[in-house]
């Protein structure tokens, strides 16, 4: 056989593959069509991934690839691909569309903390051009009720104890709550990704992480109701480079401490801007927590128009409800804001607020200047009991203790 023919051979195959008319797959690749799904966005086609997942789990080839064709639109119910599997690696190809219920009533009798949701499967690729589409304006207008009872909306899209996971170039969208969540994952790579929501959407996190480390994010576009990204107690070795944030609540550390005991340490934030938002690059912990947060680096931000753009919230108490003073809490140490820039929509544009009990130390600010975004309104730094040094500010930071 010559070589164009060959060629034509793996062009025919792809093409079948990408349009969903395959009907013979070759080895190693598992399209959902041929397990049953069909793909018109109305039939549940749940079942027919499972089968899917359960033979591309089981295979022992070098990657084995489970395709969710393109021009196609696929309805799931909540659903888990669980591992361990066979092969040191598995390859979810999306380039078709995924969607959620558009009725909380298709919910009933399931439970609603997750939709998607991968588990115990190391080595894991999820890439494409495709969409995850939680359809999550059926949960945000009234809190969420089950059998009588208050429940949480579910998380878009889980990774549980899934390492050297790849996610990338998928956009999700409308999460009914956290679009994802990365629990217990270790060498992690997500980039290339957009995520979108309305900024009027409650909890629509772009990425939680806890309990994780050594993971990457780069490259990504976020902007929806709530954290653009989050990280939880637990958590190391995280590097965030290139992320467009906006609108949202920022990029944050924390919430930390939450009637418990954190960690958090070697979180670094790269070249990112950060517009329209809630506050910027934030750190949170409630008090009468224990742990810390150390080693964590803000560096080379963009600030256009957000409301608090430097924060540290030792304070935190979002329903401003029933906040109690407590003498314990996290310390915080080892924190550096270096070439910052950009306009503040807020007057307090740097806010320092510590623990009374236990003082941030060693806290760097270098290079950072932030202008009013409303022209000829002053902006000011605030501290309470922080420790650290800071040269070429502007606003000028007289209030950091030595």
């Amino acid at each position: 056989m010559s070589l164009m023919q060959d060629y034509l051979i793996i062009f025919l195959i792809l093409s079948m593959v990408s349009s969903g008319l395959s009907t013979t797959t070759p080895s190693g690749y598992f399209n959902v069509i041929e397990y049953g799904a069909v793909g018109n966005g109305k039939t549940d086609d749940s079942q027919a991934f499972i089968k899917a997942w359960k033979a591309v789990c089981q295979v022992q080839t070098s990657r084995p690839i489970l395709i969710i064709p393109a021009k196609k639109s696929f309805l799931l119910n909540p659903v888990t691909f669980s591992g361990p599997c066979k092969s040191f690696k598995i390859h979810v190809q999306v380039s078709g569309n995924i969607v959620a219920p558009n009725q909380k009533s298709a919910w009933n009798g399931k439970a609603t903390n997750r939709w998607l949701a991968f588990s115990n499967v190391n080595g894991l690729t999820v890439s494409g051009q495709g969409h995850i589409d939680g359809r999550g304006s059926v949960w945000w207008p009234q809190p969420c009720l089950q059998n009588g009872q208050n429940c949480k909306a579910p998380t878009a899209l889980t990774f549980y104890r899934c390492n050297n996971l790849r996610l990338n170039g998928l956009t999700h969208l409308n999460s009914p709550r956290v679009h994802i969540i990365l629990t217990s994952c270790t060498g992690a790579i997500i980039s290339n990704l957009r995520i979108l929501a309305p900024e009027t959407s409650p909890n629509t996190d772009g990425i939680d992480i806890s309990g994780s480390k050594n993971v990457q994010i780069r490259n990504l576009n976020i902007g929806t109701g709530d954290d653009c990204i989050a990280i939880g107690g637990g958590s190391s070795n995280i590097n965030i480079t290139g992320v467009y944030c906006g609108p949202g609540h920022g990029i944050s550390i924390g919430a930390l401490g939450n009637g418990g005991y954190d960690v958090v340490e070697d979180v670094h934030v790269r070249n990112c801007t950060i517009k329209g938002t809630l506050t910027g690059v934030r750190i949170k912990t409630w008090q009468g927590g224990s742990g810390y947060a150390r080693k964590i680096s803000f560096q080379n931000i963009k600030f256009i128009a957000a409301n608090s753009p430097i924060i540290i919230d030792q304070y935190y108490c979002p329903s401003r409800v029933n906040c109690q003073n407590h003498t314990s809490a996290l310390k915080l140490s080892d924190i550096s804001y270096t070439g910052i820039s950009g306009t503040s929509a807020s007057d307090k544009a740097i806010d320092l607020s510590c623990s009374q009990s236990a003082a941030c130390t060693n806290i760097v600010l270098d290079r950072v200047y932030i202008k009013p975004a409303v022209q000829g309104r002053p902006v000011y730094a605030s501290c309470f009991n922080a420790h650290g040094r800071a040269t070429h500010t502007k606003p000028a930071v007289k209030c950091l203790l030595p």
